[in-house]
């Protein structure tokens, strides 16, 4: 009985260092990048394989991640009550587990989809694991280097799909990358104390009144509303998400700008809150809106 509940423990703890709700989002913007390069959603065994093999390396990804951080998540308020910080698994254990859904996932990948896209999980892993997550203690550019392996899955659904790149992916992969960094830069400067605590180098580091993160914020929100255009111009989209992206575009820059005018508690929240209604909303109109 107490052998049972341990492993249920254990198997509850190994699923909460994934963060399924990151592997759950990545696999949302791998299903739209799928569809944007195959509207007719004819090939529903190829997405099925598409998603299952993001899904594990997406899952490996975040617990490496974890596995690498574990020391300093114990400094911060936020993060120590996570499984490894707070000592209910061991480090062996979570890192077994990591890279074993990590390996799978890219040579399922290459098996049951294409090299290309496995190759572009694989870069999403490394870059994550080895560049991003060391980066974040040295420089607050790792934001920016962060938000590379955060804007490829897409790239990747368009790779399954076609079995190439083209202009319309890597107008996906733009929107998807400036969308990152209103978001973390909220996020960073909500949790400043925290990041400080644990020495992470982040731009809200020493930013007490957050004038300068919010104005970058305002300033990548800005670039978004052109960028978030593209994929009509490009033709793959019609005048329904154009004009929609136009105002949802629009409205997240607003609420950058209020935050860098005014910059408090309740802006850098709403900040937050509009980014994560502006990702889904976004791709529900491409979605919706696919032509050709």
């Amino acid at each position: 009985m107490l052998a049972a509940t341990w492993s249920m423990v254990q198997v509850d703890d190994l699923m909460a260092i994934t963060k399924p709700r990151i592997v759950l989002m990545v696999m949302l913007t791998v299903a739209a990048g799928f569809w944007m390069a195959s509207p007719t959603g004819q090939n529903s065994f190829l997405l099925f394989n598409l998603l299952l093999g993001t899904a594990l390396v997406a899952a490996g990804t975040n617990a490496l991640n974890q596995v690498a951080e574990r020391d300093l998540d114990a400094l911060m308020h936020r993060t120590r009550a996570r499984p490894l910080p707070a000592g209910r698994l061991s480090p062996g254990v979570a890192t077994l587990f990591a890279w074993s859904a990590s390996v799978v996932g890219v040579v399922y990948l290459t098996l049951m989809v294409n090299p290309l896209t496995a190759a572009l999980a694989a870069i999403t892993l490394l870059s994550y694991v080895f560049v991003y997550t060391p980066l974040k203690r040295y420089s607050s550019t790792s934001t920016l280097i962060g938000a590379i392996p955060g804007a490829l899955p897409i790239v990747g659904g368009w790779a399954a799909a076609t079995g190439s790149l083209s202009f319309e992916a890597w107008a996906l992969f733009w929107i998807m990358f400036l969308w990152q960094l209103p978001h973390f830069l909220a996020l960073g400067w909500l949790y400043r104390e925290d990041y400080a605590r644990a020495k992470f180098k982040m731009l809200s580091s020493g930013d007490t009144d957050g004038r300068l993160t919010f104005v970058y914020a305002s300033l990548y929100a800005a670039a978004l509303v052109p960028v978030s255009l593209a994929p009509t111009l490009l033709g793959i989209t019609g005048g329904v998400y154009f004009f929609g992206a136009a105002l949802l575009s629009i409205a997240f820059f607003v609420v950058s700008s209020a935050a860098a005018k005014q910059s408090s508690a309740l802006n850098a929240k709403r900040l937050f809150r509009t980014s994560l209604l502006y990702l889904p909303l976004l791709l529900l109109l491409m979605v919706v809106n696919r032509i050709g």
